[in-house]
């Protein structure tokens, strides 16, 4: 018996489909919120050409060349000197640290040496880690010195008019002076795969013990629930590791990336980084009701690490609210540590500051998973 295509029955299962995701909200909010979300972070958020970048500025010489160039250089919209160090290694451990992209060394006696024409050397020291944030900048400082000083060198100074620029500027791409864009990549690869894994992973968890009926059996037992999420968390802690190994050996051997700072460093650090994001996929299991619902949330939490961290656009190119959005995810601060440790060779000191706001989203993120198991128990 052949049964006719019926468009009647054809607009039944459409409405049906429509209906049930309508009382799926999260699959209904991936169809909504998603594209909001992506929509608002590539069309207000991201920028490829990051202006404002934070400046030290170390100056020796007082006169009204030094105020004419650093005027020039505020007005090209890329430098902002924020921080003014005494010393050479004081501006050095600011680098390193990563709390400025620039420093700015104006030497002795620059005014004196420019009025007898002896085309002094102005040094510009940039933490070129990421070659898209500063490459713009460095551009437009090189074109300063033929135009910056045309009010001043008159009447008298007149002479000083040259085919060479009056005063040279020096650049120093520190960390990455080939500008070698695997050297920012691969090691921000770290952090982007142990958050999507470990979230994705651990998001299932109990969603998964609840679909297969297991989770009766937790509950007939007198485990309470910290033990519950830590026992969940510990084993994939091993997985994690397993991951970072793989990819510092693709680093190395494959892209010849550099590893000069303390492995064993990043490998300590990487751990609270990893038990932040199991304890989000943990949260985000109590959340749901099902595996795929679980998936889809994970994307919420995914999506955002991953444009506003600073791995794939230059973090400091996003306005001050995608910043303060980005303050709270910790793949920002992983992935400065990674990025320090291998390409810097920072120690304990410089990255601490990257440190314990991972441990407090860690600690906060626990708390919530606690209180949301409970619940669940109810």
């Amino acid at each position: 018996m052949v049964i006719k295509f019926s468009w009647l029955r054809l607009w039944a299962m459409i409405i049906k489909e429509f209906i049930q995701m309508k009382r799926d909200q999260a699959t209904f909010g991936m169809i909504v919120i998603i594209p909001l979300i992506q929509v608002v972070i590539f069309g207000y958020a991201i920028n490829s050409d990051p202006k404002h970048l934070t400046t030290a500025l170390l100056v020796h010489d007082n006169s009204v060349f030094t105020r004419t160039f650093i005027e020039g250089m505020k007005n090209t919209s890329y430098f902002d000197f924020t921080i003014f160090p005494k010393t050479e290694q004081t501006a050095e451990q600011l680098l390193e640290q990563g709390k400025v992209q620039f420093v700015l060394n104006i030497p002795t006696d620059f005014g004196r040496e420019l009025i007898r024409n002896h085309h002094p050397t102005i040094l510009l020291e940039a933490d070129a880690t990421d070659p898209s944030a500063t490459s713009k900048a460095v551009a437009a400082i090189q074109q300063l010195p033929t135009t910056i000083f045309d009010r001043q060198l008159q009447g008298d100074l007149r002479y000083l008019h040259t085919n060479a620029p009056a005063v040279n500027v020096e650049v120093q791409a520190k960390y990455n002076p080939a500008g070698i864009t695997q050297y920012n990549i691969v090691p921000g690869l770290l952090g982007v795969v142990l958050t999507m894994t470990m979230t994705m992973i651990t998001a299932v968890a109990i969603t998964r013990e609840r679909e297969r009926g297991t989770m009766e059996n937790l509950l007939a037992t007198p485990i309470q629930p910290l033990e519950v999420i830590v026992g969940k968390i510990i084993p994939y802690v091993m997985v994690g590791y397993i991951q970072i190994s793989l990819i510092l050996i693709c680093a190395k051997f494959l892209f010849s990336v550099p590893i000069l700072g303390n492995l064993l460093l990043l490998y300590s650090l990487a751990l609270p980084f990893i038990a932040a994001n199991l304890a989000v996929g943990l949260t985000i299991s109590t959340l749901t009701k099902n595996q795929l619902q679980a998936v889809q949330m994970t994307t919420f939490f995914f999506l955002p690490s991953i444009l506003l961290s600073g791995f794939m656009f230059p973090f400091a190119g996003m306005p001050y609210w995608a910043q303060r959005i980005a303050a709270m995810l910790p793949l920002t601060y992983f992935l400065r540590i990674v990025r320090g440790i291998l390409l810097k060779g920072n120690g304990w000191l410089e990255v601490w500051p990257n440190v314990w706001p991972i441990f407090v989203f860690l600690f906060v993120v626990i708390i919530l998973a606690v209180m949301r198991y409970q619940q669940t128990l109810d």
